[in-house]
């Protein structure tokens, strides 16, 4: 837990282990941390368990061009210097070098529901338009992932389409591209996929319900879509469920066990998707499709990985979470 502070609080998405003596022992990254939540590792766990004890680093004798040319070759947001020792000297990163990344991996946004669930708020506006704070909801999506580096965007609509267009003509969008995917009928929250245009981006997709408020790192995201190397990566949240009841486990009319009121612990879909370019060429476009069922295939495939957020994160499908996404947002940006 100490570990997941540093990285949050930190600003350098990496951790650094060491001994007293600043001899570095691992390194530990967010990804790391979601493979150990995946794994039913503790947040009570010791970090040695789950660092890499063999990261890549550099000499203090190496000059900054060339740790910046090894950061841009292998991909690194960052290096740990270290002397003939291992002694942890500096920690390089891209945002030091001020080079801040893009990345022209295309996002898609489903804005296309009716939020029946938020009647009557959603009578004359679309939810993903609802104001959370001063800001509609698509709008903190979007700007949360252009502070990522992300700029080229496609949203699918249906429920009230003119006005998500509407929402975006008299304001400045910067360097983003932007692209409406209209589904004329609804297609379920995968079907509009097959709409998506033939010379769309062949690198992973993002795709993201536009209901959600969270502080996912989406850079992460796809970093651990990469290092994993399926076809799919779906973002998971713990979610805890207690039973209002004793459990009673019954074995030939005997009773063997009696559990008053048990917790159990499981993930549930968060919502946020990478999806590889070949699989969502499988989506027609013609026929309505949820995107459990579709995913639901790929696991006899190639399988679909599991990305824990352990960020903020709210579904906001009812009232209740609307009016907490409100007192929540003074706080998250």
């Amino acid at each position: 837990m100490e570990t997941v502070n540093v990285l949050h609080e930190g600003g350098c998405r990496i951790a650094l282990v060491t001994n007293q003596e600043l001899k570095l022992l691992g390194t530990v990254t967010d990804g790391d941390v979601r493979r150990a939540l995946i794994g039913n590792f503790s947040l009570d766990s010791p970090i040695t368990s789950i660092m890499n004890k063999s990261p890549l680093t550099a000499s203090v004798e190496t000059q900054k061009e060339q740790v910046q040319s090894l950061l841009k070759s292998r991909d690194l947001l960052h290096i740990p210097i270290v002397d003939e020792n291992n002694i942890l000297f500096d920690l390089v990163t891209l945002q030091h070098m001020h080079i801040k990344p893009v990345y022209d991996n295309p996002i898609f946004i489903m804005a296309g529901g009716f939020g029946k669930r938020l009647y009557p708020l959603t009578k004359d506006i679309p939810k993903p338009l609802l104001k959370i704070g001063k800001k509609p909801i698509l709008d903190i999506i979007i700007e949360q992932f252009v502070r990522f580096g992300f700029h080229d965007f496609y949203i699918s609509t249906h429920y009230m389409p003119d006005k998500i267009k509407n929402n975006f003509i008299d304001k400045d969008l910067g360097d983003i591209s932007l692209t409406f995917i209209h589904e004329d009928q609804p297609l379920g929250t995968a079907g509009s996929l097959g709409l998506l245009p033939s010379d769309i981006s062949k690198l992973p997709l993002i795709m993201m319900n536009g209901d959600l408020l969270t502080k996912v790192d989406f850079c992460r995201l796809l970093e651990f879509h990469h290092e994993n190397k399926t076809e799919a990566t779906m973002c998971v949240r713990e979610y805890d469920f207690q039973v209002p009841y004793g459990v009673i486990k019954v074995k030939d009319h005997k009773i063997e066990e009696i559990k008053e009121k048990p917790i159990y612990n499981f993930f549930v879909n968060a919502g946020i998707y990478v999806l590889n370019h070949d699989l969502i060429r499988k989506v027609n476009g013609s026929e309505y499709l949820d995107v459990t069922d579709f995913l639901d295939r790929e696991l006899a495939e190639g399988g679909v990985n599991a990305f824990p957020i352990h960020e903020y994160w709210l579904d906001i499908g009812q009232k209740e979470e609307y009016d907490q996404a409100n007192r929540d947002i003074h706080t998250l940006f």
